[in-house]
């Protein structure tokens, strides 16, 4: 039996990504996009409001994004959602929801790199080829 985890975004890169790569030498970045949405309540006054989403990109795709976006551009993606967790020093419980990236085109260019506008990415690794997650590789992610 399968089920479907199909996450698709489109939003305002927050920060500008970072590339690190796992005590294997993975390459990996993670990015945060925000989206909002808009609407009008049965009064008539309209409401906005925004969301924040975190995203991972591994291999090819993690050093795509970081070579073509920054803080501000206007990007698609599409994966799946995972939820991580882990205990602090402390013994606080903490659990972070993320998209991991399959797929990305930048749609708007705010770089000087002029191949970002429209750039189409796909993560060419079959999920067979794909990289384990780091609790299943036994490595600790680097952010």
């Amino acid at each position: 039996m399968y089920f479907l985890n199909k996450a698709q975004i489109i939003g305002n890169v927050t920060r500008t990504p970072e590339l690190r790569q796992t005590k294997a030498g993975q390459p990996v970045t993670t990015i945060g996009v925000a989206t909002n949405r808009r609407w009008k309540d049965n009064g008539g006054q309209v409401h906005e409001e925004a969301e924040f989403h975190n995203i991972v990109c591994w291999g090819k795709l993690a050093e795509l994004a970081t070579q073509l976006l920054e803080k501000g551009a206007k990007v698609f993606f599409e994966g799946r959602l995972q939820t991580r967790n882990w205990e602090d020093e402390g013994g606080t419980k903490h659990f972070r929801t993320e998209i991991v990236a399959q797929d990305m085109i930048v749609l708007s260019d705010t770089s000087n790199n002029s191949n970002s506008n429209g750039n189409s990415s796909s993560n060419d690794e079959s999920p067979e080829d794909e990289a384990p997650p780091p609790e299943e590789a036994g490595e600790d992610l680097p952010f």
